[in-house]
């Protein structure tokens, strides 16, 4: 069996209950050691096979796993935040596939929810967006013309920016071309819950600016929209007096 486990958004102790059972019990780690916390593989017992997979091809961890199959040892794969982003997971479960290698999926916290945390922050303001656009800027890896950063900029909801860090002036330019002023709030969030995070308040303007200020051009996430400095913001419908719930009747006096 292989476990492909979200290790979490960087805190050893943001992984699941599940993932560390997971990791607990496991007689292979394949770990991405680019981004995995090396701290979470102080949880795996003693013994247990551990390779870096930031130096392995997709067919040299497949036959790492094919060699634990045989020798009767569980695998856990354990990727950066959650697997279903940018994980490259789909590649290997069909791997597996052809392979008839069993294998289950054990989600994580992604780094947009830990750096949303770390900043004290809600990506869904009543009044401001209540939508989140998680996406990328292309570069090696290209991005579907549909989902250029200037068309997706145009809906002008909160964006979440992974794997961007190092094309920030491009990143502003597709911004504002997309319709944000240049003083739409943003942030970068270096390793977020790491030991080693930084925050950076900014604007779109700001973005190349104030990375190259703190020395920032990987590993960070960039989120962009008024969300991230309102102004103002509505009330939550949910707690608000006047509004009636399946579990409370309301007043029908809105709150002004």
């Amino acid at each position: 069996m292989v476990t492909f486990v979200g290790a979490g958004s960087g805190a050893a102790d943001l992984i699941t209950v599940r993932g560390k059972e997971k990791l607990e019990q496991a007689g292979q780690v394949i770990y991405a050691g680019s981004l995995v916390n090396p701290q979470l593989l102080s949880y795996c017992k003693e013994g247990c096979r551990i390779f870096d997979s930031a130096k392995m091809t997709l067919e040299e961890v497949i036959a790492r796993i094919e060699e634990a199959q045989e020798d009767g040892l569980d695998t856990v794969r354990l990727h950066t935040g959650d697997s279903s982003l940018y994980g490259a997971v789909r590649e290997q479960m069909e791997e597996l596939d052809k392979r008839g290698i069993l294998y289950e999926v054990v989600p994580g916290v992604s780094s947009f929810c830990g750096a949303a945390a770390s900043l004290q922050m809600e990506y869904t303001l009543p009044g401001v967006s209540q939508s989140v656009i998680l996406t990328r800027m292309a570069g090696r890896t290209p991005v579907p013309e549909r989902e250029s950063l200037s068309s997706l900029a145009s809906h002008q909801a909160t964006m979440v920016l992974f794997l961007s860090a190092g094309m920030l002036e491009q990143v502003t330019e597709e911004l504002e071309k997309g319709g944000y002023s240049p003083d739409t709030p943003a942030a970068i969030v270096y390793k977020a819950t790491w030991p080693d995070e930084k925050q950076v308040i900014c604007t779109v303007e700001t973005l190349a600016q104030c990375a190259a200020r703190e020395g920032i051009n990987k590993t960070a996430l960039i989120i962009v929209g008024e969300a991230v400095r309102p102004e103002r913001y509505g009330r939550s419908k949910l707690y608000d007096p006047s509004f009636t719930t399946g579990y409370r009747k309301g007043t029908g006096k809105e709150e002004q």
